[in-house]
Formats: C-alpha cells, sequence, structure tokens
C-alpha cells in the first residue's frame, strides 16, 4: 500500500479504477478500517472513476510523522488530513462517499471546499451542519459509549480493552450474523495502532465539548455550526436495522441540503451499508457518481 507524507502523516492509501477518471475520495468510519469499501470498490473499477481510499489517522498503516502531534480527531481536522492528501496527489476537484466518521469528514469537506467537492454520499451518518445538538434521551441511549469515552474511567476500560470495544458496536450495530469473526480480526489490525486509542477517545470527547478541537481546524469547525444547508449533490444510504443511527434519525436530513438529494433505505441492513449490501450500495453509487 503507497504512503502519501503530509506535515503531520504519513497517510496509507489505494489508488485503483481508471487512472483518467473521475476522482472519488472514500472516507471510512468508526471502529472499522479502509477495508470497509473493498466490495464496493471491485464492482466500480470498471466504471470510469478514480477511487481514492486512505486509511484515516491512528488507524492501520497511517501513522504520525513526529511524536508532539496532537493526536487530535474531530472532524475538522480528519478534513484537512484528506486535503493535504488530495493536494499531494495533485487533484483538485473531486466526489467524495463518506461512511460514520467519513460521512461527518465529507460534510467537512463540502464546507470548507465548496468549490472542490462535486457531489457527496454518506452512510449511516447524518450531518453536523448548523452544530451538534444534545442527542434526545432515546437517541443518548443508544450513544452510551460517547459518554463512556467521555469519563476517565471509561477512557481506562477502553485503553485496556479495544478491540472488544469495537466488537461490541460490531454486534449491536447491525442485524445478528452480518459478519463473520475473521472479518472482524482483520479490521481489528488497524485498531493496533498505538494511536488508535488517543485519536478515538479526542474524536468523542471533542463532538461534545469535552475536548478542544484541534485549533488548525477551528475555523472548519466555526464554519460547520454556521452553515445551515448545502447545495451540491447528495445521496444518504440509510440501514432501516442501524442499532445506533436509527431511520428516525435521518429522517429529516433532507431539510440540510437545498440541491439534488436522495434517501435511500435498505432492507435488512444496519450501520454498515457498504460491508452488509454492497451490490445495492455500488450500483447506487455507479449511477449518482456516473451521472
Amino acid at each position: 500500500m503507497p504512503h502519501l507524507e503530509t506535515d503531520d502523516l504519513s497517510i496509507a492509501y489505494e489508488d485503483m479504477g481508471k487512472p483518467d477518471g473521475d476522482p472519488v475520495l472514500f472516507l471510512h468510519g468508526w471502529p472499522d478500517d479502509a477495508s470497509t469499501w473493498d466490495n464496493v470498490a471491485e464492482r466500480l473499477q470498471s466504471e470510469p472513476l478514480r477511487l481514492i481510499i486512505p486509511t484515516l489517522r491512528g488507524f492501520g498503516q497511517t501513522v504520525f510523522r513526529n511524536a508532539e502531534t496532537p493526536r487530535t480527531a474531530n472532524s475538522g481536522i480528519l478534513a484537512l488530513d484528506a486535503i493535504a492528501l488530495m493536494d499531494g496527489l495533485g487533484i483538485d476537484r473531486f466526489s467524495v462517499v463518506g461512511h460514520d466518521w467519513g460521512s461527518n469528514i465529507a460534510e467537512a469537506l463540502a464546507v470548507g471546499w465548496p468549490d472542490r467537492v462535486q457531489r457527496m454520499a454518506l452512510l449511516a451518518s447524518p450531518p453536523r451542519l448548523g452544530g451538534a445538538k444534545t442527542s434526545p434521551f432515546w437517541h443518548a441511549q443508544l450513544q452510551w459509549y460517547h459518554w463512556f469515552m467521555a469519563t476517565d474511567r471509561g477512557a481506562e476500560a477502553v485503553a485496556n480493552d479495544p478491540k472488544e470495544f469495537a466488537h461490541i458496536h460490531w454486534t449491536n450495530w447491525s442485524p445478528d450474523g452480518w459478519f463473520d469473526e475473521a472479518t472482524f480480526n482483520a479490521v481489528a489490525k488497524s485498531f493496533e495502532n498505538p494511536d488508535w486509542v488517543p485519536v478515538t477517545l479526542h474524536s468523542y470527547r471533542a463532538r461534545w465539548d469535552e475536548a478542544e478541537p484541534d485549533p488548525r481546524s477551528q475555523w472548519l469547525e466555526t464554519r460547520i455550526e454556521d452553515t445551515k444547508t448545502l447545495a451540491l449533490p447528495v445521496l444518504y444510504f440509510q440501514g432501516r436495522e442501524d442499532g445506533v443511527n436509527p431511520p428516525a434519525v435521518s429522517q429529516n436530513v433532507s431539510e440540510k441540503f437545498s440541491g439534488p438529494f436522495s434517501r435511500i433505505l435498505l432492507q435488512n441492513v444496519g450501520h454498515f451499508p457498504q460491508r452488509e449490501d454492497p451490490e445495492t450500495v455500488s450500483k447506487e453509487l455507479k449511477l449518482f457518481l456516473t451521472r
């Protein structure tokens, strides 16, 4: 897997498909890694698309270059990582597809660089436009892990057993039997990165003001809070059986977008649509990205 050096990171990434095709940036979520796109990318390789699939900071083979760099992971700083990657590859305009964390990074890219992001597909996590609101009690119950990580004892527990912490979400967020243990164990190797725990903790603490965002990205976080709607074409994938962001969370998501918008509900699918139903996700992405 090639790496691209930025000021902060050595970013592991895949560059596949048609070298002269329309660039598409694929961003994975948590707790997952870039292999989440394997079955989708395989189905899209014959299309006139160039597929850029990086591993996020703190995961797998993407490593920090300096011990002094803060292990931050708010959406804004992750978006700056993504822009640094695309700049390094010489890619100006592109579409972006994001799952979970990747969904919020995609949104941050569209807010911060509207002249560069052509269209956007979001999977399983609604946008943060207008600022994060405190979750209603029923949703906060599903987000227990957010609040768990906001405590010192919770953070210690995650550090002591990060793989089991990740595993319980794979189990709880989608229908029974959707994955095999061999697949999870392969992905969990990405969580052996020594920065996975601090990156994870900062990401969730920062979104509820229990930690400060990386100062270099404050301008972007402020712009996300101040932005009410986006006008680019958007495709949203929602699993009907999503155990952390169920359909009720995204039923009004179209109000955040003034451009062409479509929300696709997937039967018998939970929080990982690209892994659980790659055939449908690939078919819809093909139509969306090549029209």
